[in-house]
């Protein structure tokens, strides 16, 4: 058992990102019930979409799960904060935004908190604030990320190394051996988000499991750099457009518009790519199946301990220093 699944009552040491607007009661609950942390994202649905989900997955699963306020997207911040205590949701993850005003609030009311960071210095204001433990996100995930744009691979040991609580690490891992090198950094388990798009139980289009099958390793590209909004997506004909808008006059204002969950919706949910765009992370290139969540995080198991066996070999140069 390692610290995180002992904290948030989980069998496996693996929670679902958050997906924002098309988050949904089914996948939500089949990661809980396959055993790691199903999370609906709030983003800027409304309250009362927000406590459908919430009363669907509760319907859907005895386990626990986590609802996802990104703070400075949502516009109904107050009644977000207010439904998941009302809800009674087990655990909150609270991103884009600073959690201090809201993590004790939380925490008074039965509920763990998450903080998702970018860097160091965000980890230990939210450890100093109370939060349970940190999401670090390295830019190799798909949606936005922070403008520090940090590899996974280098913030997680600095963070581990200054921080006391869970550290869970997020950003290009989709098998097991993503899941024993995070671990090997110095996180207690790992954030999946793109690599749980293409399962049979995420009710998505079937153009966008097939892209993400599809992928290379190069098929991802940042839009936002231009207004520092920085967003990772797979490359489709709506991408090359904002990359195009990019080069020309090109407002935040404008950008949030064109990336907004209307649009995504379309991408995600219609598998439209001309009229919207879909989130991946780096990692897209590594998928090539299917799997039900239940089958993808027993699998993961079985690699992390297989990639684990690698340490053998360090042990055997270790003893040559004696």
């Amino acid at each position: 058992m390692s610290r995180l699944t002992e904290l948030f009552r989980i069998k496996y040491p693996i929670i679902q990102g958050g997906m924002g607007n098309i988050s949904n009661a089914k996948l939500t609950s089949a990661v809980s019930e396959a055993g790691g942390l199903g999370t609906i994202g709030a983003g800027t649905m409304s309250p009362e979409d927000l406590e459908n989900i919430v009363l669907q997955t509760k319907s859907m699963t005895q386990k626990p799960f986590a609802v996802n306020i990104a703070i400075t997207v949502t516009p109904f911040l107050e009644e977000m904060i207010e439904l998941v205590i009302k809800r009674e949701v087990p655990v909150v993850s609270l991103s884009a935004g600073d959690p201090s005003p809201f993590i004790k609030r939380l925490k008074d009311s039965g509920i763990k908190v998450i903080t998702v960071v970018g860097a160091v210095r965000h980890a230990l204001k939210a450890e100093a604030a109370g939060t349970d433990a940190v999401v670090a996100e390295g830019y190799e995930a798909a949606g936005i990320n922070s403008n520090y744009e940090s590899t996974t691979m280098t913030l997680i040991p600095q963070i581990a190394s200054r921080v006391k609580i869970p550290v869970i690490a997020a950003g290009g891992i989709a098998d097991g051996r993503g899941l024993a090198a995070a671990m090997l950094l110095g996180a207690s388990g790992v954030q999946i988000g793109t690599r749980l798009i293409a399962t049979k139980e995420a009710p998505f289009s079937d153009a966008y499991k097939r892209r993400i099958l599809e992928a290379s390793d190069v098929d991802t590209v940042i839009v936002g750099r231009s207004v520092n909004r920085v967003r990772r997506v797979l490359k489709t004909k709506y991408a090359k457009k904002l990359l195009e808008l990019e080069n020309k006059d090109f407002s935040l204002e404008k950008f949030n518009e064109l990336t907004s969950e209307k649009y995504h919706r379309i991408g995600a949910v219609e598998g439209n790519f001309e009229e919207g765009f879909i989130n991946g992370g780096q990692i897209s290139g590594l998928i090539d199946d299917i799997p039900s969540v239940e089958e993808l995080f027993k699998r993961m198991i079985r690699e992390a301990a297989q990639a684990s066996e690698v340490l053998n070999e360090v042990k055997e140069y270790s003893s040559s220093l004696a």
